[in-house]
């Protein structure tokens, strides 16, 4: 039945029936938790594995690793893909160098908003501004993993970086490539909805980087997390390595 004009039409849950998990990243366990700064929180994969999710050092300034990572955030603008509570966006902008977050969380929006930071709440998939001109993008803190399909997500930040741009990415700290289902939990009978995610050691980083555009030229650690800096191939000229390599 088609409600009339200006009415808007509800559908009223069922006495006994369960009640749908919240949406990944929005109103489930991980938009209460950056909203309050701090976990537990994980992920946790269908079979019982569980993966923590560092909630009180996103929601905290800098750390020493994040610090090493800034510093190659001079080519802007910046995109920050999963900026979560805005803590690097914050911090580049407070270096004079343009910087965007993106996230699908309306909490890890209003909280980047609230220190500062320039902030959509837009999927990487989304439409975005100035496609095909950011200077560098960033995947960190595991948001290699965003989509389940490490090498669709890189193509589509290729699409959004300028040729001879640069990507930095957090890659898991030891040899892992998997691809699997996930959902958010508190660890307190709490859940979200279940996603696709992946994660990637360095080697299987390279490999998904492979055939996408970007070329690998560095990696570093600090503090027991890993960090790769990928460079955008100039498809306009295939004798292109990297930005500033002689022919």
């Amino acid at each position: 039945m088609t409600p009339p004009d200006g009415a808007t039409a509800t559908i009223a849950q069922r006495p006994g029936a369960p009640v749908p998990a919240p949406a990944p990243w929005i109103d489930d366990p991980y938009g209460h938790a950056i909203r309050s700064g701090r976990g537990p929180l994980f992920l946790r994969r269908a079979d019982g594995w569980l993966l923590p999710l560092d909630v009180e050092r996103w929601c905290a300034a800098p750390d020493v690793a994040d610090t090493a990572l800034l510093y190659r955030c001079r080519r802007g603008p910046v995109l920050d893909i999963g900026c979560g509570p805005g803590r690097l966006v914050a911090a580049i902008a407070a270096t004079g160098v343009p910087a965007l977050g993106v996230d699908v969380s309306p909490a890890a929006v209003a909280r980047t908003r609230g220190i500062g930071g320039a902030v959509l709440c837009r999927s990487v998939f989304d439409r975005l501004p100035a496609e095909g001109r950011w200077g560098t993008a960033l995947l960190i803190d595991g948001n290699v993993g965003i989509g389940g399909d490490p090498r669709a997500l890189l193509a589509r930040v290729g699409e959004l970086v300028a040729p001879g741009g640069r990507l930095l990415v957090e890659a898991a700290a030891y040899d892992v490539d998997e691809r699997f289902t996930v959902r958010v939990e508190d660890g307190r009978g709490r859940y979200g909805r279940d996603f696709p995610w992946a994660r990637l050691g360095a080697a299987a980083l390279r490999s998904a980087a492979d055939g996408t555009g970007w070329s690998a030229v560095e990696e570093w650690s600090v503090d027991g997390r890993h960090f790769a800096e990928l460079w955008r191939v100039d498809v306009s000229n295939p004798a292109d390595k990297s930005p500033g390599q002689s022919s």
